[in-house]
Protein backbone atom coordinates (compact mmCIF):
# COMPACT_ATOMS: atom_id res chain seq x y z
CA UNK A 1 0.00 0.00 0.00
CA UNK A 2 1.20 3.60 -0.86
CA UNK A 3 0.89 5.29 2.67
CA UNK A 4 2.50 8.71 3.29
CA UNK A 5 2.55 10.88 6.55
CA UNK A 6 1.30 14.89 6.66
CA UNK A 7 1.14 16.30 9.54
CA UNK A 8 1.77 13.39 12.07
CA UNK A 9 -1.21 11.37 9.87
CA UNK A 10 -1.29 8.48 7.65
CA UNK A 11 -2.19 8.86 4.21
CA UNK A 12 -3.58 6.53 1.46
CA UNK A 13 -5.72 8.57 -0.87
CA UNK A 14 -3.73 10.24 -2.90
CA UNK A 15 -4.68 13.86 -4.14
CA UNK A 16 -8.00 13.61 -2.12
CA UNK A 17 -7.08 15.30 1.81
CA UNK A 18 -7.95 18.95 1.70
CA UNK A 19 -4.56 19.28 3.73
CA UNK A 20 -2.45 19.13 0.77
CA UNK A 21 -3.65 21.88 -0.77
CA UNK A 22 -3.95 24.43 2.71
CA UNK A 23 -1.47 27.32 1.76
CA UNK A 24 -0.63 26.28 -1.76
CA UNK A 25 -2.26 29.46 -3.52
CA UNK A 26 0.21 31.93 -1.58
CA UNK A 27 2.99 29.25 -1.33
CA UNK A 28 2.59 28.57 -5.54
CA UNK A 29 3.13 32.78 -5.90
CA UNK A 30 5.79 32.85 -3.35
CA UNK A 31 7.72 30.39 -5.26
CA UNK A 32 7.31 31.67 -8.61
CA UNK A 33 8.73 35.35 -7.41
CA UNK A 34 12.17 32.79 -6.09
CA UNK A 35 12.03 31.29 -9.51
CA UNK A 36 12.20 34.34 -11.41
CA UNK A 37 15.00 35.55 -9.36
CA UNK A 38 17.00 32.26 -10.15
CA UNK A 39 16.48 32.90 -13.37
CA UNK A 40 17.45 36.21 -14.10
CA UNK A 41 20.70 35.06 -12.00
CA UNK A 42 21.27 32.00 -14.00
CA UNK A 43 20.87 34.31 -17.13
CA UNK A 44 24.00 36.68 -16.22
CA UNK A 45 26.05 34.15 -17.49
CA UNK A 46 24.91 33.08 -19.99
CA UNK A 47 24.01 36.95 -21.52
CA UNK A 48 28.34 37.38 -20.59
CA UNK A 49 28.90 33.86 -23.06
CA UNK A 50 27.08 35.36 -25.91
CA UNK A 51 28.55 38.59 -25.62
CA UNK A 52 31.64 37.16 -26.33
CA UNK A 53 30.38 34.63 -29.15
CA UNK A 54 29.07 37.85 -30.34
CA UNK A 55 32.73 39.71 -30.67
CA UNK A 56 33.75 36.58 -31.83
CA UNK A 57 31.38 36.33 -34.75
CA UNK A 58 31.47 39.88 -35.23
CA UNK A 59 27.77 40.79 -34.44
CA UNK A 60 26.05 37.84 -35.78
CA UNK A 61 25.87 36.29 -31.99
CA UNK A 62 23.91 38.94 -30.62
CA UNK A 63 21.24 37.96 -32.21
CA UNK A 64 20.93 35.09 -29.38
CA UNK A 65 20.23 37.97 -26.92
CA UNK A 66 16.92 38.14 -28.30
CA UNK A 67 15.57 34.83 -27.00
CA UNK A 68 17.83 34.56 -23.89
CA UNK A 69 15.63 34.99 -21.50
CA UNK A 70 13.26 32.25 -22.54
CA UNK A 71 15.84 30.03 -23.37
CA UNK A 72 17.41 30.04 -20.34
CA UNK A 73 13.84 29.82 -18.14
CA UNK A 74 12.80 26.85 -20.20
CA UNK A 75 15.64 25.14 -19.64
CA UNK A 76 15.49 25.84 -15.72
CA UNK A 77 11.85 24.70 -15.55
CA UNK A 78 13.24 21.62 -17.79
CA UNK A 79 15.41 20.46 -15.22
CA UNK A 80 13.46 21.94 -11.90
CA UNK A 81 9.93 20.77 -12.99
CA UNK A 82 10.89 18.26 -15.23
CA UNK A 83 13.09 16.71 -12.93
CA UNK A 84 11.95 13.45 -10.13
CA UNK A 85 11.42 16.42 -7.52
CA UNK A 86 8.33 17.21 -10.10
CA UNK A 87 9.38 20.69 -8.22
CA UNK A 88 11.22 23.98 -8.99
CA UNK A 89 13.74 25.13 -6.15
CA UNK A 90 10.96 27.87 -5.26
CA UNK A 91 8.56 25.21 -4.94
CA UNK A 92 11.25 23.28 -3.13
CA UNK A 93 11.48 25.58 -0.63
CA UNK A 94 7.80 26.44 0.20
CA UNK A 95 6.94 22.39 -0.14
CA UNK A 96 4.74 22.38 -2.87
CA UNK A 97 5.37 20.18 -5.82
CA UNK A 98 3.29 19.60 -9.49
CA UNK A 99 1.62 16.25 -9.70
CA UNK A 100 -0.17 14.67 -12.87
CA UNK A 101 -4.05 13.38 -11.93
CA UNK A 102 -3.38 10.08 -13.93
CA UNK A 103 -0.51 9.72 -11.22
CA UNK A 104 2.09 9.52 -14.08
CA UNK A 105 5.85 11.78 -13.32
CA UNK A 106 5.92 14.89 -14.75
CA UNK A 107 8.25 15.04 -17.16
CA UNK A 108 10.20 17.56 -18.78
CA UNK A 109 7.83 17.99 -22.01
CA UNK A 110 4.78 18.96 -19.61
CA UNK A 111 6.78 20.73 -17.06
CA UNK A 112 7.22 23.26 -20.39
CA UNK A 113 4.21 22.96 -21.46
CA UNK A 114 2.85 23.94 -18.01
CA UNK A 115 5.18 27.21 -18.04
CA UNK A 116 4.49 28.25 -21.56
CA UNK A 117 0.52 28.28 -20.61
CA UNK A 118 1.11 30.15 -16.89
CA UNK A 119 2.67 32.83 -19.15
CA UNK A 120 0.89 33.06 -22.03
CA UNK A 121 -2.27 33.01 -19.32
CA UNK A 122 -0.29 36.01 -17.61
CA UNK A 123 0.25 37.76 -20.99
CA UNK A 124 -3.73 37.53 -21.80
CA UNK A 125 -4.90 37.62 -17.99
CA UNK A 126 -2.68 39.33 -16.70
CA UNK A 127 -2.69 38.25 -12.65
CA UNK A 128 -6.56 37.38 -13.12
CA UNK A 129 -5.76 33.90 -14.18
CA UNK A 130 -5.31 33.27 -10.32
CA UNK A 131 -8.74 34.12 -10.09
CA UNK A 132 -9.30 30.63 -11.37
CA UNK A 133 -7.46 28.96 -8.76
CA UNK A 134 -10.75 30.55 -5.89
CA UNK A 135 -13.32 28.62 -7.22
CA UNK A 136 -11.45 25.65 -9.19
CA UNK A 137 -11.06 21.89 -6.94
CA UNK A 138 -7.66 21.97 -5.39
CA UNK A 139 -7.17 25.48 -5.91
CA UNK A 140 -6.00 24.97 -9.52
CA UNK A 141 -5.08 27.55 -12.14
CA UNK A 142 -6.32 28.14 -15.94
CA UNK A 143 -3.23 26.05 -16.91
CA UNK A 144 -3.86 23.06 -14.34
CA UNK A 145 -6.95 22.55 -15.47
CA UNK A 146 -5.86 22.45 -19.18
CA UNK A 147 -2.94 19.50 -18.30
CA UNK A 148 -4.40 17.53 -15.46
CA UNK A 149 -2.29 18.71 -13.22
CA UNK A 150 -2.62 19.93 -10.15
CA UNK A 151 -0.17 21.54 -7.25
CA UNK A 152 -0.02 20.42 -3.67
CA UNK A 153 2.27 20.68 -0.41
CA UNK A 154 4.71 17.92 0.17
CA UNK A 155 4.91 15.20 2.41
CA UNK A 156 6.64 15.43 5.46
Amino acid sequence: MNTRVLDGEILTSGLDDARLYEGVRTRRIVAVIIDYLIVALLTIPVAILVFLLGLLTLGLGWVLFSVLVPVVALTYVWFTLGSSDQATTGMKLLGVRLERLDGRPVDGVLAVVHSVLFWAGNVILTPLVLLVSLFADRKRTLHDLLLGTVVRRSYR
